[in-house]
Order: structure tokens, then sequence, then C-alpha cells
């Protein structure tokens, strides 16, 4: 399989997308104005505390208080014996209001939602994760081959100092990594982690203590797989920076970051540019000629597959297998590519066949393989949907690019002009009898006007008799069609 990595840098916004055999696979959009805020380390003070929740609220410096739970709190216990001690049942036996402490955020801030926190903080660097509060070594489940896990944590474990009361964690990368380059990784670990306690001590509350590495770095430390054929990237101070990058921390990868200089613009290769708009349209087409349709909302995202313009070759059952085989392998790919996160509900088109069940949902067991966030299938409801989740740690691409519209507030609605003349004509009447006027003016949107002017002219001219005063009608070119205003004259 081939896969490449462009990048779009620029002072003010910097993209980054993954293409497999042609095909964009993933986005990632990192802007100046609000950068994400994963992994960041906050000097926090406690606000509240609410045991009824067992979680606090923490000031970070951020426009809404974080959400730290109990479950993320470290408990120094837990430093002396390596054991988890039961958790109380009073998090006030943790935390308390005014507290200062060193969080790091898990979660972006989404919606109308704080960031989450925790404060067991985690350090990657190319090879490892250095948890300065945890115990032991892991070696990512990706890494299948037994032997190489077994040689990986041995490195690992080697290269522990005696009596370190800290974790490791050997990320995908390592996999073939000589045991220097995973030596040389704790070292680097372990000095970053001492700086940024120092650090800490010397912050004021609500203020950053150390910010995760810009996109483009992050691209490079948690994406460049052996498998990635080469990165292009556009902007040649990144370039640098990606280069120096490399030569630390990744001497062998040197080769694979190329500098883009076409005039072409360079997410226009393999019409990445023209994907991402379509990734914002709820309607997505099938080669075959189905269709997916996907509705992103606050609780879940929905998606209904439908057979559209597909009428197969041989029966209705295998135009709808054939359907939902072809849907399974999209949908996993939007999800990434939309980067759509919490409960998923799949309405997959009726199969009687269990047997055609069965391989939909191993197609799409299958395509989820290579998403590298955590995804979980639950359950195939009684009614047939596929019930899934997907893990939620950064804002979708919907909510990165779009806002809601300001016409029908993201209800995807607005009135009819026949509803709002309806409302005029009530708005009229309730004004006429309470206030006294020589006439009324209605100010609205242009289609309301012609509305009034055409189809209902004549229950505007009964109006006028039953009120006893005469109407005008002015159009408001700024007005959308739901809003209107009866001013009295």
């Amino acid at each position: 399989m081939s896969t490449e990595i462009l990048i779009n840098a620029s002072s003010h916004e910097a993209r980054a997308a993954v293409v497999e055999n042609g095909v964009l696979q993933e986005v990632f959009l990192e802007r100046a104005s609000r950068r994400g805020l994963i992994s960041n380390i906050y000097k926090g003070r406690v606000s509240r505390v609410l045991p009824g929740m067992q979680a606090a609220f923490i000031e970070i410096g951020m426009e809404r208080t974080a959400f730290l739970h109990a479950s993320d709190i470290f408990d120094p216990r837990h430093a002396e014996t390596g054991i988890e001690p039961p958790r109380t049942e009073n998090i006030r036996a943790l935390v308390a209001e005014g507290n200062e402490i060193l969080v790091q955020v898990v979660k972006d801030p989404l919606g109308t939602k704080g960031a989450r926190l925790t404060t067991y903080i985690t350090l990657p660097s190319r090879y490892l994760v250095y948890m300065p509060k945890g115990h032991g070594v892991g070696v990512s489940a990706r890494v299948e081959d037994e032997k190489e896990r077994d040689r990986l944590r041995t490195a690992v474990q080697t290269g522990l100092e005696p009596g370190e009361n800290a974790g490791f964690i050997v990320r995908t990368a390592a996999e073939d990594a000589p045991p220097e380059a995973l030596r040389s990784d704790m070292i680097y670990l372990r000095k970053l982690w001492e700086f940024i306690r120092q650090k800490g001590l010397r912050t004021q509350p609500g203020n950053l203590v150390h910010a995760d590495l810009p996109l483009h770095l992050r691209i490079l430390r948690d994406l460049l797989r052996p498998d990635v054929d080469k990165v292009l990237i556009d902007q040649a101070s990144a370039h640098r920076e990606m280069q120096e990058f490399a030569g630390a921390f990744m001497p062998d990868a040197l080769s694979r970051i190329e500098l883009y200089g076409e005039a072409r613009p360079v997410f226009e290769l393999h019409h990445v540019e023209e994907e991402i708009q379509k990734a914002l349209d709820r309607k997505v087409l099938l080669k075959s000629g189905g269709y997916l349709i996907i509705d992103q909302t606050e609780a879940m995202t929905t998606i209904d597959v439908n057979t559209g313009a597909f009428v197969g070759h041989r029966n209705l059952e295998e135009t709808i297998f054939r359907t939902n085989l072809e849907s399974g392998v999209t949908i996993a790919r939007q999800l990434r590519l939309r980067n759509l996160g919490g409960i998923i509900i799949i309405d997959f088109i009726d199969m009687e066949a269990p047997e055609h069940r069965r391989q939909v949902i191993q197609a799409l067991e299958k395509a989820l393989g290579s998403d590298h966030v955590k995804t979980n299938i639950s359950s195939v409801s009684p009614l047939g949907l596929v019930e899934m989740t997907r893990k939620r740690t950064r804002e979708s691409l919907e909510h990165l690019l779009c806002q809601p519209c300001p016409t029908c507030e993201g209800r995807g609605f607005v009135k009819t002009a026949e509803t709002v003349c309806y409302e005029v004509f009530r708005e009229i009447l309730r004004q006429s009898r309470q206030f006294e006027c020589r006439l009324l003016m209605v100010l609205a949107h242009q289609d309301v006007i012609e509305r009034l002017l055409d189809e209902e002219s004549s229950a505007l001219g009964e109006l006028e008799l039953v009120t006893g005063k005469p109407i005008r009608l002015q159009t408001e070119a700024l007005y959308t069609v739901d809003q209107y205003d009866v001013v009295l004259m």
C-alpha cells in the first residue's frame, strides 16, 4: 500500500492529509488562533469540588473551567507501592478548593463542555511514552509479533534507573528500533519531565507550563511509520524544522521528508481540497449508485444507508447486500476523514440472510482496523441498527471548519414564507387590538412580501377591514425568511 502525508503550512494555519493509494483517509487541522490543547500541561487551581459527581472544576486560564474526574487524580499512596489503592468515596480527600495542581489536557473543549484533564502526566517521544506517575513497561498492542514485544520490553527495562518510580509505554513506531534509540528517548524524556516539574513550581496558576509540538512536528512523531513513502510540505521554514527534528529523533526518515515547490498547491494533489469539501456534505455517494446520509448531532452521529440508483443484476437481496458491503468500507473511511466520535448508529438496509449480516459487520470491522483511534462495535439492535463507538479526543472536521447557520441556528430548517405570513397576520391582530395607530407597517424578507402581495393578498385585504387600519409592506434586504417586524405608525 502506498501512503503519503501532505502538509500545507502557513503562519496562520497548518493542515495535514494522510493519503493511502491515492485516496484521502484523514485530515488534521491546526489554526494559530486556536491551537488544540491536547497534551498541554497547565498549572491549575481547583475552583469547585463536586462530591456528587466525583469531579472537580479547574481554572487553567481558559474561557470555560476544565473538568477533572476523581479517577484521573493521582493518589500519592500509589507512588509507594505501585498498586492502585481503593478509591475513596469522597473526592474531597484528594483535592480541595483553592489547591494548585499540575494537570494535562486529555480532551479538547467540545461544544459547550470544557477541557477534560488528568494529573497522570504522559510525555511522548518518537518511540516511547513516559509516565512520571506510572509503573512498569507496556508495549503497544499494534506490535503483534510476540518476540518483538519481548525484545522491546527488555530493552526498556534494561534502561530503567535503579529505584525509578515511573512507567514507559513502547509506541508502535518503535518496532525494529535499536536499543540505543530507545535508551536515548528515555534520557530525553526524563530531562524533559524534570524541566516541566521545575517550571511548574515557578508558574502561577491558570498558566501554560508546557505545550505540545506544532502540527507538522506531531505528524512526524505520531504518523511517520516505515510504510509511509514520503512527506511533502510546502513551507521552507517548517521543512527546516522537520529536518532538524528528524535528524535528532529519526535520522532514517530524513530522505522521505521533501519540500514541495511546485506551482500547483500541494492539497490539489490527489484532489485533497475537493475531498475535504465533500466531507462537509450530508450525502456521500457510493460507486455503485447507492449513498449514505450522515447526520452529526450533540448526542450521536447517525448514518443511513440507501440503495439509491443501484439496481443490481440478480435480485433485491443481492443488491442490498452489495450496497451494505460497499457502505461498510466507506463508513470506516468517513469516520476517519470527518473525525466523528462518540456514539455512532448505522442503519444498514435490512437483510434477510444472517450470513449477509455477518459478512457486512465483518467488512466494517476489517475496514475499521486501519483506524488509529479506538473503535468498538457493541451490538446490532433488535431493529437491525449497528451500534458502535469511536473515541472522541478532538473536534470533528465539521466543527473545526463550520459554525451553526445563523438563520436556522443549526436546526437545518427555516420556516416557510407561508408560515411567516400567518405569523404576521396574528401579530397585526394582536397589536391593533392593544395599541392605537394610524397604520401598520410590515417589514419582512422579499419572499414573504411577495407572498403577501400575491397568494395572501385577499387575506391581507380582509385584515385591513377587520382592523380598520391600512397595512403597508416593506422589503428588508438584511432580514432572513423567518424575520419580520410589525411597526405601528
